[in-house]
């Protein structure tokens, strides 16, 4: 059985920390919805909470989610409807509130070569997951 995840990518490299997802100035708020408005504020990508929508992807390399063990990050990550994350690594921590939380972490060497192929930071791309 195939489950097929569609949606925008957003690329990111390697070392994207919990305070670049969401900025340690916003953690006295638990609130996912109250945190979603500041989604990688402080990113290369303008203004990128005002331009993603529900159902888009991430796609990064090596040790996504380093830095603070804190949940805000992926919280405000599923809040904001972000479908799926894609990258080579991960923070053992954040992948594991990524898992509590519900929110699909792949890994693979894919985003590697979507990277270095110098895409830029929004394109449509179809990714299968297969599942035995």
């Amino acid at each position: 059985m195939n489950n097929e995840i569609n949606g925008k990518v957003w690329t990111f490299g390697d070392n994207i920390d919990t305070d670049l997802i969401i900025a340690a100035r916003y953690w006295n708020s638990s609130d996912p919805e109250h945190l979603a408005k500041y989604v990688m504020e402080d990113s290369v990508i303008t203004d990128f909470a005002l331009q993603v929508k529900k159902g888009d992807i991430i796609v990064a390399g090596e040790n996504f989610g380093c830095g603070s063990s804190r949940e805000h990050a992926p919280q405000a990550l599923k809040r904001w409807g972000i479908k799926a994350i894609i990258a080579e690594s991960y923070s053992e921590i954040f992948f594991g509130n990524c898992v509590s939380l519900g929110m699909p972490c792949f890994k693979t060497v894919l985003p590697i070569v979507i990277l270095r192929l110098g895409k830029t930071p929004l394109k449509d791309y179809l990714v299968t997951v297969a599942q035995s």
